[in-house]
């Protein structure tokens, strides 16, 4: 059975080393520190790579964070996968998947898909996943 888990979450991110092609091209590197608050009480730590292009407002973005909490009151640890994309400053296709068999603790076995959006400075995400039942 698919639960939902709904909420906001505040993040900060923070610039890393500058890539080390230069003279090829230099991808952003950021960290990235999230504290997740609603049916998801976690926090999170990950690392991104962004990348714009020439034109203003194109540009794209794969990350992974590791998420640390309880959801719905389950305790455990997660990983999530993000790619995403922008044209022309118009979002495209954004992905957050969990990473398949990254949960641990209550959250073994955990799979599922997050939707975010971004409401001008509020961040809020929608977590659609299955887990096994509780044992």
């Amino acid at each position: 059975m698919t639960a939902l888990a709904t909420g906001s979450f505040d993040v900060n991110v923070v610039p890393l080393t500058d890539g080390v092609r230069q003279g090829v091209w230099s991808p952003g590197r950021m960290s990235i520190d999230k504290q997740f608050k609603g049916d998801l009480e976690a926090t999170s730590q990950g690392e991104m790579l962004a990348a714009g292009t020439e034109v203003q407002g194109s540009a794209g973005y794969t990350a992974i964070e590791r998420v640390s909490g309880k959801l719905h009151g389950r305790a455990g640890t997660f990983l999530l996968q993000h790619f995403a994309v922008m044209y022309h400053g118009v979002p495209g296709e954004w992905i957050v998947m969990v990473v398949p068999d990254s949960g641990t603790g209550e959250l073994k076995g955990l799979a599922g898909r997050m939707t975010i959006t971004i409401t001008g400075k509020l961040h809020a995400y929608a977590l659609n996943y299955t887990l096994p039942a509780q044992r």
